[in-house]
């Protein structure tokens, strides 16, 4: 794996965890929101990732090194888990009933998986100084 390839991996890492933090950002920020402008109640979002396409066979078989190709956003998806309710006849989203519908956000589960998002930040950090820190010292061999 070549200095820049490491560099790209890792930087692929820190796109998708600041992603990752942004939705659950928006996800805390709108926990309480009964009405969007479809009408009905905020909906989680979560984001997919997925490995980038790694090299071909092909060009393992013909001496090209396999590596690591970091990680690419597959999309981001609105969670279907079924809308909390809450009784409320005077809210002004109540049903006939007097239920009301609120998002499908946990605050408790949203921040540790921003806890989760940040350590993950934090290692490609980690690991981007670790190959900045190698490439130096190469360097200083040439001394």
């Amino acid at each position: 794996m070549g200095f820049f390839n490491s560099i790209n991996v890792s930087a692929s890492g820190l796109t998708a965890e600041r992603l990752r933090m942004d939705l659950i950002s928006e996800n805390i920020a709108n926990a309480n929101v009964t009405r969007t402008p479809s009408g009905t109640p905020y909906r989680r979002k979560v984001a997919i990732f997925r490995a980038q396409e790694a090299d071909s066979f092909q060009s393992i078989l013909s001496g090209k090194t396999l590596t690591g190709n970091g990680v690419e956003i597959a999309g981001i998806v609105e969670d279907q888990s079924p809308f909390k309710k809450e009784y409320n006849p005077d809210h002004p989203d109540a049903d006939v009933d007097g239920y009301v519908n609120l998002p499908n956000v946990e605050v408790v589960n949203e921040m540790i998986n921003l806890i989760s998002a940040s350590r993950a930040y934090e290692a490609n950090i980690t690991s981007v100084n670790t190959t900045k820190a190698m490439a130096m010292k190469a360097l200083e061999i040439g001394k």
